[in-house]
Order: structure tokens, then C-alpha cells, then sequence
């Protein structure tokens, strides 16, 4: 009999992390970091994993006894959290594919300079009020030792990491590497199949293939971030893109799109290239300000052959680099690039992170344009609760960035059809194909609202009992 503990991503979003017991083998499902939502909690109430202070951050499970590590991409809220736990002792290998662990060298770097810089703000501040100091969660040698300990596997291959348990990852369609995680445990001479969805991309996405097709499973670990509704048609998403940025080019405003540096970047200039090449993209300057974003947009020009793109002409381009497809398009590294991008007044296009606008490049774009009328920022992507791009959504009226204090005067389009996960009806039919055997079915990464409305959906379509854990929730299977 194995055990299953649900450590993170219960009834919230973000901070995947979940732990199984085998007999005496322990193997770590995620390892995500909490991104917005811990914010809003009273002090005293936040979870230690996700403080500042790396001398107080502790997992709820023993590190040491971790024998295998499986990671289903590399978004921070599936990831952001492994190189604490290799700071804490963890030798083990860390199982992905081949893409994720392309992608993990940048990610996992830039977060530990983002440690260290809000590290670095927040020390200052302290220091006025006469608190001790605080350090980092990790740096960039714990995240080195991480990287060394990354195992890669390709698409579909099976292979044994413990003995007795086998493991293989199918395209999950979220970004590129991103994979349903398939685990196979023997147990007194009988398998068991554990299947975990990690995110479900939206099959109307434009660069990546659709989810694979799983038919078995005897527990089913299923993400419902979107549980409680559909993405309005993407034809319809893509008019309401051209016309705020028509509205911005008449008006003589910027437009900035905050935007996660992995797949929605890509997305975005596969969307504006389409816009350009028809003639009906009006301003002559966009910038991608992020570093990151830069490096992870390379990584995706090599993995062409991953694409569910059909045109030729776009394949032909893409063998080439994003600019041959966007001539316009200009990457920004240095910080001197991006500070200068502060005193343009209007008519360019500025795309940077963080996607929720709680960290990166974003902020100051933000707060040197927020206030001025005729800016129109461009909400893309999801929005935990407890993140500045959350309460920019919500209509507040001021915010508080930087240490200064902005109107929020911008015009605010929000776009739901452009998200990398699935819709709730497209959630329901992939897991249908698994409806002659059902599954035991648990809802993980989701709000609460979008959670139950999924589960009613499950019983009412399917006749499926889907259940919904707490955190640190212990089953057996």
C-alpha cells in the first residue's frame, strides 16, 4: 500500500508539491514555489517554505529521506522551490524531460538573483526599522548543484528510477516541456498507475501540440485552475488584441503586457508577427524586457520540431529566429536597455515579467506609465489573488509600487483566450477518456470557486466522484 500526501497546490494555484510512500521509498511529485496567494495572509500565518528568511523556510517532510524527485515543468509554482531543497541536503536524481531541463538553467538562475535582489530591498527597509537581517532562500551555487543533479527523458520512454517504480512523461501542451506524468508502482506483485495531469494546455494554443491521450489510470491527480469556466474564442481574444492595440496607437499611449517569460512570450510574438505580416500591426516598435525571456525564447527556436504548426512559411522562418518573423521586435538585456525604455511616452509595445506583475521588469514599466491616460496594459494570463496584476484586474484605483504610490489611470484589457491551460470543457473531455475505468479523481491547482464548479461537472456529465484535498491531506492507493 502507498501513500499519497498532498503538500502544496491543494485548494490554491500555485506550489505543487506532493509526496509518496512506497514502503520505505520516497519519491517528491513537484517541488512549486507559492506565487501571489501567500501574500494576503496575516503575518504569523505564512507558510515557512515561501519566507524570505532561508534560516526559517523548512519543508513539512524530512529532505533527507527523499529518494527520487519528479518535476512535471518548469514554472516556478512546479519548480521554483528545488534549489532550497537541494540547499538542504537533497543529492538525489530529479526527473523531467528534455526541454524542462533546457529550460531550468535560466529559470532557476534568474529567480536566485531575484532572491537576492528583493533580499537585498527588503534588508534596506529593515535596517531603517531596526530588524534583523534576512538571507535569500538560495543562490545561484545551490541552484548549480541542482542542475547537476537534473535527469532529462525524452517523450514516451519508460524508465525504472526505483526499484519497482517506473516513470514516463506524455506532452502536456502547457509550454514547451511540459508533461503528464505517468508513475507505476508494484506493490506485492500488482501494479498501481498514478497519472499526473501537471498543467493541461489549451489546444487553441498556437505553438504547442495538444495534451496526449492517457485511457488508464487508478489515481488521477488533475490540475483545475480554469475548472470553473471556458476561454472565450480565440478569433474573438485575437480581435480584442487588435483593437486595444489600435485604441493605443490612436490614442499615442504605450501598451505593456506583463507576460510569463515561458511559453506566453512565445505566443505573444507568434500573435504580433501574424499582425505584422498582414499589415495591421500600427506601431513600429515592440520590446521583450526580459533577460529571461530573451534566453528561453532561443531555446524554443531549437525545438521547432515540438511545434503544432503547420505552415511552412512560418517552420522556415522559425529555423531561422523570432526576428525574421517580427522585424520590429527588439530583445532588451542590459538594465541600461530597459531603464531607457522608461522615457518612451507612447506608440511601442513592451512585453516583460513577471506574468502577475508581482516581480521583474513589469514593475517599473508600470509605475513609470500606469498613470498616464492613454497607456493600455494588456492582462494576458492568469492572475492569482494576492498579485499586483490581480488587483490591477479587480479595478483598483491606486497601487503601491516600488515604494511609490500610483493612480491607476491605464486603460485595462483583460484577455482570457490567450491562456496556456485548459478551459473546463476541455479539461472534462481529456479526462473522459479515461471514464470506462474511472479513475480515483483529485482536483489540485485551483482556486476554491473554480474547484467546486468542476466537480459538479465531473458528477454531472460523468457521474464521477471527483475529490478535493486539504493541504497536508494524507490518502492511501
Amino acid at each position: 500500500m502507498s501513500t499519497l500526501t498532498f503538500y502544496g497546490a491543494a485548494q490554491r494555484v500555485t506550489g505543487s508539491c506532493y509526496l509518496i510512500h512506497r514502503g520505505a521509498q520516497r519519491i517528491l511529485l513537484e517541488c512549486g514555489m507559492l506565487q501571489g496567494e501567500n501574500n494576503h495572509k496575516p503575518k504569523g500565518k505564512r507558510d515557512r517554505t515561501n519566507g524570505h528568511d532561508s534560516a526559517e523556510a523548512r519543508f513539512p517532510f524530512e529532505v533527507g529521506e527523499i529518494d527520487a524527485v519528479i518535476l512535471s515543468h518548469a514554472h516556478l509554482d512546479h519548480s521554483g522551490m528545488l534549489p532550497l531543497l537541494v540547499k538542504q541536503g537533497y543529492r538525489g536524481p530529479i526527473y523531467m524531460t528534455q526541454q524542462t531541463e533546457a529550460l531550468l538553467p535560466t529559470m532557476h538562475k534568474d529567480a536566485a538573483f531575484l532572491q537576492l535582489k528583493d533580499t537585498e530591498w527588503e534588508n534596506k527597509r529593515r535596517a531603517r526599522a531596526g530588524k534583523r537581517a534576512i538571507t535569500p532562500l538560495y543562490d545561484v551555487e545551490d541552484v548549480e548543484q541542482e542542475l547537476g543533479q537534473c535527469q532529462g527523458l525524452a517523450y514516451g520512454a519508460v524508465s525504472e528510477i526505483l526499484p519497482g517504480v517506473k516513470l514516463s512523461f506524455r506532452e502536456a501542451g502547457h509550454i514547451l516541456g511540459s508533461a503528464i506524468v505517468e508513475l507505476w508502482l508494484e506493490d506485492k506483485g500488482e501494479t498501481r498507475k498514478l497519472v499526473f495531469s501537471g498543467d493541461l494546455g489549451n489546444s487553441k494554443a498556437p505553438l504547442m501540440r495538444d495534451p496526449a491521450i492517457i485511457t488508464e489510470a487508478d489515481l488521477l491527480l488533475m490540475e483545475s485552475t480554469y475548472g470553473d469556466r471556458n476561454h472565450q474564442p480565440l478569433d474573438r481574444t485575437l480581435e480584442e488584441f487588435r483593437a486595444a492595440l489600435d485604441a493605443a496607437a490612436q490614442s499615442g499611449g504605450n501598451v505593456l503586457i506583463p507576460s510569463f517569460a515561458v511559453g506566453r512570450t512565445q505566443d505573444l510574438i507568434y500573435y504580433l508577427g501574424q499582425l505584422y505580416q498582414s499589415g495591421q500591426l500600427k506601431q513600429n516598435n515592440i520590446f521583450i524586457d526580459s533577460p529571461m525571456a530573451t534566453s528561453i525564447s532561443e531555446i524554443y527556436e531549437q525545438n521547432t520540431r515540438l511545434f503544432n504548426k503547420d505552415d511552412p512559411e512560418f517552420r522556415e522562418i522559425m529555423t531561422h529566429d523570432w526576428e525574421q518573423w517580427l522585424p520590429i521586435l527588439r530583445f532588451t538585456r542590459s538594465v541600461e536597455e530597459s531603464m531607457a525604455l522608461n522615457k518612451i511616452t507612447g506608440g511601442a509595445i513592451i512585453i516583460a515579467g513577471s506574468g502577475m506583475c508581482h516581480g521583474g521588469r513589469i514593475r517599473h514599466h508600470l509605475k513609470y506609465n500606469l498613470w498616464r491616460k492613454n497607456t493600455h496594459l494588456v492582462i494576458v494570463g492568469f492572475q492569482a489573488r494576492g498579485t499586483l496584476g490581480r488587483l490591477l484586474v479587480d479595478g483598483v484605483k491606486k497601487v503601491k509600487i516600488l515604494g511609490s504610490e500610483i493612480a491607476v489611470k491605464a486603460h485595462i484589457h483583460t484577455l482570457g483566450g490567450f491562456s496556456a491551460h485548459a478551459g473546463q470543457s476541455q479539461l472534462l473531455e481529456w479526462a473522459g477518456h479515461m471514464r470506462k475505468v474511472m479513475p480515483r479523481l483529485y482536483l489540485v491547482h485551483g482556486e476554491s470557486e473554480a474547484m467546486l464548479a468542476l466537480q459538479k461537472c465531473f458528477v454531472e456529465e460523468y457521474n464521477w466522484d471527483a475529490s478535493i484535498p486539504t493541504l497536508g491531506e494524507v490518502i492511501q492507493f
